[in-house]
């Protein structure tokens, strides 16, 4: 064969590249095969890191009391499931009264973060005054002070404004996160000027834009919050124990508490506490989860 035939039949060949077999993801993308196994692998290693321990605390808490939760190999499904535990749970500690309590605390929280954030974070990020910087700063700086530093100095507060002991001073210190503030900023920071420019030469006042225009533009971080203030509020366990010393005024994760000290080898009555304690935060995202990966990205453009 000539060099000139050679370079005919190479040229001809598709490149390497191009041989391979490819197939479109979910963006409509063209992707090699062994790109997309290998990302559905890791994605698969993450579910089951993330998952698999809250599935295995399930299945424990449905086992039977002759169910043998330490077998090896380890069985994943109850042989006989049952709601017995969940009923020793109640019988052991009153669950539902402290559930309430939980619940008042983490719907006050939310109310008020939601309700503060919104305020702040507008005012931050719209309104035009001296000292608008300063502020963001120090919102920013108050996030990087721990907890444990200034849990003296609410402790004292809260028992100077006599609120020890209630849940009034469980909600107060935490009432409006920083956090959530500089979540509501970003998402305002991308709402278009020219429509609220227009809503004030049309009349509106700053209630008005606020209430009318920018807050419902941004009901996905409104969701965001609102998922971050109830999960800070429900899983808080420092604070309500240093803060309430009668028994009929303790949260959820504080009255659990009694289940490992008492009951710390029923591994199955633990664990049925365990999933009372989660499946509100369950039922909740499930809520609002179409409002929630909406709203991480309004305020993942401006900071």
């Amino acid at each position: 064969m000539s060099l000139l035939e050679k370079a005919r039949t190479a040229a001809s060949k598709p490149p390497a590249a191009a041989r391979e077999p490819r197939v479109t993801d979910e963006h409509g993308r063209h992707v090699r095969v062994w790109e997309l196994t290998l990302r559905y692998l890791l994605l698969l290693a993450v579910l089951a890191l993330t998952v698999g321990p809250f599935l295995w605390q399930l299945s424990t808490s449905l086992k039977g009391p002759t169910e043998d939760i330490f077998s090896s190999p380890p069985k994943f499904l109850p042989g006989e499931p049952t709601l017995h535990n969940y009923e020793r749970v109640a019988d052991t500690i009153p669950v539902w009264d402290y559930a309430l309590n939980s619940l008042k605390v983490a719907t006050a929280n939310v109310v008020t973060n939601c309700v503060g954030a919104a305020l702040a974070g507008y005012a931050l990020a719209r309104l035009r005054y001296r000292g608008r910087r300063a502020a963001t700063l120090a919102f920013i700086l108050a996030m990087l002070v721990p907890v444990e530093g200034i849990i003296i100095a609410q402790f004292t507060t809260m028992r100077e404004l006599g609120l020890n002991n209630t849940l009034v001073g469980v909600v107060l210190p935490g009432s409006i996160s920083a956090l959530n503030v500089l979540l509501m900023r970003n998402a305002f920071l991308n709402l278009p000027y020219e429509i609220e420019e227009a809503a004030y030469v049309d009349g509106a006042n700053v209630w008005q834009r606020f209430l009318r225009i920018a807050l419902p533009s941004v009901k996905g971080t409104v969701a965001v919050v609102a998922i971050f203030a109830f999960m800070g509020a429900w899983d808080d366990f420092l604070w309500p124990l240093i803060v309430l010393s009668d028994p009929s005024k303790f949260t959820l994760t504080i009255g659990l508490n009694y289940l490992h000290g008492t009951f710390a080898n029923d591994e199955r009555l633990v664990a049925a506490g365990t999933i009372i304690a989660v499946a509100p935060l369950i039922a909740l995202f499930a809520c609002l989860q179409r409002y929630f990966f909406r709203g991480v990205g309004e305020g993942a453009v401006k900071g």
